[in-house]
């Protein structure tokens, strides 16, 4: 973290502060006059400013203006013993985090400038999460495997079965294969064999001529049409109808398929790529699989390990999905401590990856403040027993390959943690439950967009209270709430609550 600067020509008041803060264990860098600041501006940045307003060779506000400049996002904090409305408005109006009028209270000034210092790490983390996320990420030696893997497979278009648990990130593999191979130029298509009615997934894969069946209106291209020099998915391929897989046999074997209702050969210029949570080998001994689609398909096979077994991907992935909530929600970033992350650490996460990013979506809307502790983490995961973490050498013998950062987000469905730890408050907190009833009564009437509906009402509620306490004051709101100043004004603009 980088240090604090004050600015002032009293040297009083800089003795003070510098032991008050030296105290509390921060480091801090002291200048008597503006000129020398924007000098040291040149080599090196503060994570705070405090200045005073009225000092030989430049005022604090001629200062601020030109810090601001640079730093658009550092907090500065304006002191002056000469307290009027004109030298409050102008810092505020000049992008000042707060006004400090002298004499002051050292405690209330210390306590001010770790507000300010809070902000400018808000601030870092909210660049951060806008800086371009890496493809993907993780340390453990299985996502290490993987990379390796797909760096050996980027020229060439074999056809690749990839295999794992739910949640663990298929799809998203299958996009890199794509991405870095020859085909990558050409259109990338999914299909879930497992979500598609069995009478309607012969259409969408191969489609169908005009007059086909009953509501064929027209001639319709089918998913390996659509994938014509690039690359199709087939996720889930293990529940595939049986007599589907022979038409899909065909097409690996020749690259010639028909649409449903039609007599002349289409050919497939199409690489696939295959994924399925199952046991393939077993699906084919219990006759459910063919065999040799099985062989067809496993050609270059890659296994994805579930996320209790590489734990040590665990806090990355969180931070990253922390981040990533608050950019889709709008919302700061929230902060997790080490012990929380190494409770996390310690659950086995049978939704995998999937549900880690579901959990991180629930703390960033439920966890009370910026900070997210062990206490603010669903029951569930905090009456698990904890999990023997093994060593980084089982996971490398254990699982070939790794699993990819960011899953998309998935329809926030009833999450097994976030359900756990809103059933497990209720009693005590009569609010979720008003909450469960009014959630329920719009989810079961059909009614479009409850998320953001119940959202913008829990937002608006929070900033509405917060301002009646702090009678109008915004600042003073923001700090109740734990979140920014600038963040407080947008949300009341964006909700209307300032007219």
């Amino acid at each position: 973290m980088k240090p604090i600067w004050i600015v002032d020509d009293d040297h009083s008041i800089r003795f003070v502060l510098e032991k008050a803060l030296a105290r509390e264990g921060l480091a801090v860098r002291s200048f008597t006059n503006a000129r020398d600041v924007l000098a040291a501006l040149d080599d090196t940045a503060p994570q705070v400013l405090v200045s005073d307003i009225r000092m030989p060779g430049g005022s604090g506000l001629e200062l601020l203006a030109k810090v601001k400049e640079r730093l658009p996002g550092l907090p500065v904090i304006v002191m002056t013993a000469y307290s009027d409305l004109d030298s409050a408005v102008s810092s505020f109006q000049g992008g000042a985090f707060e006004y400090l009028p002298k004499p002051f209270d050292v405690t209330k000034a210390v306590e001010l400038i770790r507000r300010a210092l809070e902000e400018s790490l808000r601030e870092e983390v909210a660049d951060v999460s806008q800086a371009q996320v890496p493809e993907m990420m993780g340390q453990a030696p299985a996502m290490q495997d993987v990379f390796r893997a797909i760096g050996r497979l980027s020229q060439s278009i074999v056809t690749v079965l990839i295999t794992g648990e739910s949640g663990t990130g298929k799809e998203l593999v299958a996009h890199a294969l794509h991405k870095h191979s020859p085909r990558a130029s050409g259109p990338f298509v999914a299909i879930n064999t497992a979500a598609i009615p069995k009478d309607l997934l012969e259409s969408e894969l191969f489609g169908h001529e005009r007059g086909a069946f009953t509501g064929a209106q027209a001639t319709r291209r089918g998913r390996f049409e659509q994938a014509d020099g690039g690359s199709l998915f087939l996720d889930e391929i293990g529940d595939m109808p049986f007599e589907l897989q022979t038409r899909l046999l065909r097409v690996l074997s020749d690259g010639q398929f028909y649409r449903v209702g039609g007599h002349n050969p289409l050919r497939a210029n199409v690489r696939v790529i295959a994924a399925t949570h199952q046991n393939l080998e077993e699906r084919v001994k219990q006759g459910a699989f063919r065999e040799d689609l099985y062989h067809r398909l496993n050609v270059i096979r890659l296994r994805l390990p579930a996320l209790r077994e590489r734990r040590e991907d665990v806090p990355a992935l969180t931070r990253f999905f922390l981040q990533k909530s608050a950019r889709d929600l709008s919302v700061e970033a929230k902060r997790i401590t080490e012990p929380a992350l190494q409770r996390l650490m310690q659950f086995d996460f049978p939704g995998n990856v999937r549900q880690l990013e579901n959990l991180c979506h629930w703390l960033t809307v439920m966890a009370p403040g910026q900070v997210i502790e062990t206490k603010d983490l669903p029951t569930e995961l905090l009456t698990a027993p904890s999990a023997a973490r093994p060593a980084a050498g089982d996971v490398a013998e254990e699982a070939n390959e790794g699993l990819l950062a960011a899953q998309p987000l998935a329809a926030v469905a009833p999450m097994s943690t976030g359900a756990a730890g809103l059933e497990g408050d209720a009693a005590a907190s009569p609010w979720l439950a008003d909450l469960e009833r009014e959630s329920r009564r719009l989810l079961q009437a059909g009614v479009p967009g409850v998320w953001g509906t119940l959202l913008r009402k829990f937002e608006a509620q929070l900033i509405h209270t917060a301002l009646e306490i702090s009678r109008g004051r915004r600042i003073e709101a923001a700090q109740k709430l734990g979140i920014g100043r600038n963040t407080i004004t947008r949300k009341i603009q964006d909700l209307g609550l300032d007219t």
